[in-house]
């Protein structure tokens, strides 16, 4: 939405145009949460910068910052990795209009699925990588045992 200081009337994008990227946590093992950050630029068919956006991911809403150039957003959120399941996560973005709606709909306990995002984009999370199943001192652990093993009965059978 841009306000019009000529006028003081605000104007919603129209025909929003977008180009999204995406990042997840693809390794767990560094970090103790699974991050997700989508970065995209808007253009609207009725010229409007600015935009206020807001994000809502599976009903959690996030501000979205916008960035120096005109037209860059992001919005990123975290989840604790056992509950970033992988697949497909869709992310709503609303203008202040329907994200005031959203918010309305959801004090009221009303559906919420009935208010229609700006635009949506959905971004596909892999899962985080836990690290190896067996550790590599539990590795090195067990060579250690096999080579003192194979070293001790080398040793009897050359003294027999």
């Amino acid at each position: 939405i841009k306000l019009n200081v000529s006028t003081g009337v605000r104007e919603s994008c129209t025909d929003p145009v977008i180009t999204p990227s995406a990042y997840t946590t693809s390794d767990a093992v560094i970090s103790s949460e699974s991050v997700f950050i989508v970065e995209l630029s808007l253009t609207c068919a009725n010229g409007a910068q600015s935009v206020t956006l807001y994000a809502d991911v599976n009903g959690r809403q996030f501000p979205v910052t916008r960035g120096q150039d005109v037209g860059k957003y992001q919005v990123s959120w975290s989840l604790p990795h056992k509950q970033a399941t992988s697949g497909s996560y869709q992310v709503k973005f609303f203008d202040e209009e329907s994200y005031s709606a959203l918010r309305k709909a959801q004090r009221n306990n009303e559906d919420i699925n009935a208010i229609q995002p700006l635009f949506s984009v959905n971004i596909d999370h892999r899962g985080a990588w836990n690290g190896p199943w067996v550790s590599t001192e539990v590795v090195a652990a067990l060579i250690g045992i096999l080579v003192y093993y194979l070293a001790f009965s080398a040793k009897s059978t050359i003294q027999a």
